[in-house]
């Protein structure tokens, strides 16, 4: 087994190693001066099983260029099979035609790995799960929560309800509720545009209990801080929020700051750039261990089927 990293998650790639107990494999991954991507594989994969670490987060163009030239490169050097581990896959949102002529993103990025070489990939908390039936390989689809959820029952005992920050979330936000023995709300949302939407309603009762948001990933946050106004108006004491993805592009740190969210705990599927390292409201929690775990078992032939949790 080789494990490799181009440059989008390098910390979280080296926890995963430790977690296997293997040091991380050797690639080279610069810039010539025109912005384009050199890889040097710095060491012999000839019929090796290979798995490369890259989420495709924010500059997510750069870091998925990354990913499909180091592949190719490892393609060249005769590894025996490659597997692209993307804890967070990248232009997951455009994932149908929700309009006349545009396209399905999350499609496109997935013929490209197949074709460049990519033989097997290893996903988190996709946006949408369809998304698997774009490849014509294999792939694992984990989830963030047994982390979360473990997080969740140790931190609030009393009172605790989980809350959907849209129609599309009810599954997602149902399953933990079941999980934790809590109740369920929902958030009516309308969406005008990409990247702006506005909260209308809450339905369930909230009130006198601490409401925890759930969502798959937190962008330019505006959706989890118009959920978290309207549900301190409907009378809940505190309101924190959870996600598997923290992209937190915009103005998202700032609108954090001056929202009525106590907390939010992410995992670091994504690294958190400056600003969001400095915000004390994030509480960052690690999926290097389930993510190492399922390499471990992709590897050896076993069954990844009892981490789907």
């Amino acid at each position: 087994m080789k494990v490799f990293s181009g440059n989008a998650n390098p910390h979280l790639a080296e926890d995963i190693c430790a977690s296997l107990s293997i040091p991380l494999s050797n690639v080279e991954v610069r810039r010539f001066s025109d912005g384009e991507i050199f890889v040097e594989v710095g060491e012999n994969v000839r019929g090796k099983d290979v798995y490369v670490i890259q989420p495709t987060c924010p500059p997510v163009n750069d870091h998925l260029m990354e990913l499909v030239i180091m592949v190719d490169a490892l393609r060249r050097a005769s590894a025996r099979r490659i597997t692209a581990v993307m804890p967070y896959y990248g232009y997951g949102r455009q994932d149908r035609k929700v309009a006349p002529r545009v396209p399905i993103t999350a499609k496109v990025v997935a013929e490209m790995l197949m074709v460049v070489g990519v033989r097997r990939v290893l996903a988190m908390d996709l946006h949408a799960g369809q998304i698997q039936g774009f490849f014509n390989i294999p792939v694992d689809h984990l989830y963030a929560a047994p982390i979360l959820i473990d997080y969740l029952g140790k931190t609030f005992k009393d009172n605790l309800i989980m809350v959907s920050p849209d129609a599309g979330g009810v599954e997602r936000t149902r399953a933990f509720a079941k999980r934790l023995d809590t109740g369920l709300a929902i958030i009516d949302k309308r969406r005008e545009r990409a990247n702006e939407s506005q909260a209308m309603n809450v339905i369930g009762d909230v009130s006198g209990k601490t409401a925890v948001i759930l969502d798959d990933m937190v962008d330019t946050a505006g959706t989890l801080c118009a959920a978290a106004e309207m549900l301190k108006n409907a009378g809940a004491i505190e309101v924190h929020a959870c996600c598997s993805h923290p992209v937190l592009s915009g103005p998202a740190i700032e609108r954090l700051g001056n929202s009525a969210i106590n907390s939010l705990v992410v995992t670091n599927s994504i690294p958190l750039h400056k600003a969001a390292r400095e915000c004390e409201k994030i509480k960052v929690l690690s999926v290097s261990n389930l993510l190492g775990e399922a390499i471990k078992r992709i590897h050896n032939e076993d069954s990844v089927s009892s981490l789907f949790v």
